[in-house]
């Protein structure tokens, strides 16, 4: 249990007793009836605003507060277990704070604390803004699996970045043992190096830089709340048509996570000719599942550094497109979509970049080189897609659960022209229904145009191609509806 020991500046003071219990919890929206901390109002009611600070006066965890007849001390009573360092960094930095709470039987609860200029008053001091940064992200965060003594942690996300060497120690202080471990002892070795004059500037340059892409990033437990199944089919429908066989597997992916609250052991190959919807897919899992995405691009990248960064040695080094991802989205659970696994064995480069993508596969962790530490990645969720899983080598195929996207029959095809691809475009055109009119037979002539295609793209730009012609006649020729026929799509696309 740890004990706050805020002015311990005698020797022969007896050791202070904590007075408080911690308790769990994972809400990220404190009230009166969630608090952060309880303190003790049995010999006094407090004010709902009350200014004050946190003390440790001998055998008593307190918080002092400076009211109108004089100061008046209350022990702590319960503590969220996220916000023990913070509550120690603002009593040995004597930090006024004012509290917003409500006095109930077990005590005055603590929802809101705003740190205020020195000298008392209500007026809020500038720092206050890392004090409510350092706040949301305690309560974005996971409560810690265990309380260790005088530990650091840490937790990420909004606008505000941690740059300086200052934030980013303040940073560590609070956040205690939110970190992984790893993390949390890579983290005082390069804070070390940064503030070293032993070093070159180039490497503390370079710490400092590493610091804080990880420092921003906030590092997630692996438990996934319990998805609606009848909301997952919501969206898939939204986002796709037909396809009952694939929708079916992904539902039965979502089951599996609501059973064991943990991501499946292997992500999804989507495998289908262009234009069938794989990345819509992709971006459809990542919606359901509420956490943010991004994209590798295997064309494009000819090299393993390229996705793994190049050492500190080098004057220009940097993080690899994996890192910069990490630190794109925020926190460590996220959607890896792979475009184009099937070319992913193509380098140019010193190496293959395949073998690169198996590291971050397989859920044992990722190292960058630019980074030097390895980052968890059972957070991470991989959906790769593919027009040929021949191309495909034996151990990444071994990690993915292959989907077969078929291509869409000519019905099918017919249904998404008139139910979404040309309605789309009349909208975002700002046409009306009746003033770009496609008959059945039209509607067949199209189809019959692009019969020999995959996928719904040539049929998108055909939509927008007819839809950019009845707004051409509607402007110039004045004419206040467009019927096409099928003469008529014959000689426009002809």
């Amino acid at each position: 249990m740890p004990v706050f020991d805020f002015s311990d500046t005698s020797d022969n003071k007896k050791a202070s007793e904590c007075t408080y219990t911690t308790f769990r919890s994972n809400e990220s929206e404190p009230s009166p009836e969630k608090p952060i901390l309880l303190l003790d109002n049995y010999k006094r009611q407090w004010k709902h605003h009350s200014c004050g600070m946190f003390i440790n006066p001998v055998k008593k965890t307190a918080f002092e507060f400076k009211e109108e007849d004089g100061s008046f001390s209350a022990d702590i009573l319960k503590v969220d277990a996220r916000f023990v360092s913070l509550l120690r960094w603002l009593g040995e930095n004597h930090i006024n704070v004012r509290l917003s709470g409500k006095n109930r039987e077990d005590g005055y609860a603590v929802y809101k604390i705003r740190e205020i200029a020195f000298g008392g008053g209500t007026k809020l001091s500038a720092e206050d803004g890392f004090l409510q940064f350092m706040i949301e992200r305690l309560l974005a965060s996971s409560a810690p699996t265990e309380e260790v003594e005088d530990e650091d942690q840490e937790e990420m996300g909004d606008s505000m970045k941690l740059t300086s060497l200052q934030s980013i120690t303040d940073f560590m202080t609070c956040a205690g043992r939110t970190l992984p471990d790893n993390i949390r002892l890579w983290a005082r070795r390069n804070l070390a190096v940064a503030r070293s004059n032993e070093v070159t500037p180039e490497e503390r340059r370079h710490a400092q830089r590493a610091l804080s892409i990880m420092m921003n990033i906030q590092w997630k437990h692996n438990y996934f709340e319990s998805i609606d199944p009848k909301e997952a089919r919501r969206i898939l429908d939204e986002e796709l048509y037909g396809m009952e066989r694939v929708k079916q597997r992904i539902i039965e992916t979502i089951i599996q996570i609501n059973r064991t609250h943990t991501l499946p052991a292997y992500g999804l190959l989507l495998v289908g000719p262009a234009g069938t919807g794989k990345s819509q897919i992709a971006y459809a899992v990542a919606r359901i599942l509420k956490l943010p995405w991004t994209t590798l691009d295997m064309s494009s990248i000819n090299d393993p550094e390229q996705l793994t960064g190049s050492s500190r040695i080098y004057a220009n080094a940097k993080p690899g497109i994996i890192m910069e991802a990490f630190s794109m989205a925020g926190e460590s659970n996220l959607v890896f979509i792979i475009n184009e696994l099937d070319k992913a064995a193509a380098g140019k480069g010193n190496g293959n970049p395949a073998d690169v993508l198996l590291t971050l596969l397989d859920n044992l962790g990722f190292t960058d080189n630019y980074i030097e530490c390895m980052v968890p990645t059972v957070g991470v969720y991989p959906i790769a897609t593919a027009n040929d899983k021949n191309q495909i080598s034996a151990p990444l195929m071994s990690r993915f659960a292959v989907i077969e996207i078929p291509d869409y029959t000519a019905e099918e095809k017919k249904i998404i022209f008139a139910r979404y691809a040309l309605p789309k475009v009349l909208g975002r055109m700002g046409l009306h229904e009746n003033e770009c009119v496609v008959t059945e037979a039209a509607l067949d002539a199209v189809i019959e145009t692009f019969a020999d295609t995959t996928g719904i793209r040539d049929l998108e730009q055909a939509a927008e191609h007819l839809a950019a012609n009845a707004l051409y006649q509607i402007e110039v020729n004045h004419v206040t509806e467009v019927v096409f026929d099928a003469e008529m799509v014959q000689n426009l696309f002809a």
